[in-house]
């Protein structure tokens, strides 16, 4: 199997090892930015630093795991050549008459497309789905709170991505899972607010705090978001008739009322492979899929759109 995988940070290399353990005999090439001088080497990644490099042809699919702002035109490109699209989460970095256009391109060509958002593949997230999925329920709080400075450490937070609202970082992007396994969950809301805000002490440019509210025919869901918060929790809570069920994904753990009644020992890693291998059963191989380019697109319009 050849795989083009556009673009190399840090999240590239997670899916590169998830197909490695998932693929036998797989053969990564990299569309890589600079020249060869410069591009570091990954082991048994072949790097390419042109298009005209790329034999599109021969490929079984294309990863685009670029800086978001450049989705966009590698979507754009990759979508004349019909091979299926694993693309990384979020879709774009804003909403345009003209992404809107190349979504319609996309459905209209017919391409097999992926947007990955791991948390989906998370036992906790799983098993709450599985619990709720015939309660009447009455409220639902998710809560992701995390702090910036400790994401990548010995580097300078203030200069990354993710803090500077120029370069399109933000928490409410950052942590769009949030939204991504809500709408997985609950499907599209009926209605939809938010307030962001970037008035925290970290002192950034991009939105430190967002508050999403998700209205649904019979109950509300609050979804809070924030960059500050010096002990990690990410849980999503929701309240039934019969009692109240937390999902804990930092534990992998759901309880009720209290009381832990499913706890898993996979590791979020695992949720790469998952992943991974839904994409090759599921979206290439059987032409199933639950997170296309069209949905994916519908959940950045409720992050990004009042």
């Amino acid at each position: 199997m050849k795989v083009l995988i556009i673009g190399l940070g840090s999240i590239a290399k997670k899916h590169i090892e998830a197909m490695r353990r998932q693929i036998a005999n797989v053969e990564i090439f990299a569309l890589r930015t600079g020249n060869s001088a410069t591009a570091a080497v990954y082991p048994s990644v072949i790097n390419l630093f042109s298009l005209n490099e790329v034999e599109f042809e021969t490929l079984d699919f294309i990863i685009i795991s670029n800086p978001t702002s450049k989705h966009f035109e590698a979507i754009n490109i990759c979508n004349q050549f019909g091979k299926p699209l694993f693309i990384e989460k979020p879709l774009f970095s804003e909403i345009t008459n003209k992404t809107e256009q190349l979504v319609k391109d996309v459905i209209l060509a017919e391409t097999k497309t992926y947007v990955a958002c791991n948390l989906r593949f998370l036992d906790a997230l799983k098993k709450l789905k599985e619990l709720v999925h015939h309660s009447r329920i009455n409220e639902v709080n998710v809560y992701c709170g995390s702090y910036l400075p400790d994401w990548r450490p010995n580097v300078d937070f203030r200069k990354i991505y993710s803090a500077n609202r120029e370069m399109g970082g933000g928490v409410h992007i950052d942590l769009i899972h949030e939204l991504d396994y809500v709408y997985w969950l609950f499907g599209k809301p009926s209605g939809h607010r938010s307030f962001l805000k970037s008035s925290s002490s970290l002192e950034i440019s991009a939105i430190d705090y967002a508050n999403f509210i998700w209205e649904y025919p019979m109950f509300t869901a609050s979804i809070v978001l924030n960059y500050y918060r010096k002990d990690p929790k990410r849980t999503i809570e929701v309240v039934t008739t019969e009692g109240t069920y937390i999902a804990d994904l930092l534990n992998n753990a759901v309880s009720l009322n209290g009381a832990v009644i499913f706890r898993s020992n996979q590791t979020i890693l695992n949720t790469y492979d998952d992943q991974m291998n839904y994409f090759i059963d599921h979206v290439i191989g059987a032409n199933e899929n639950f997170n296309t380019i069209e949905e994916a697109n519908t959940i950045l319009k409720l992050c990004i759109q009042d």
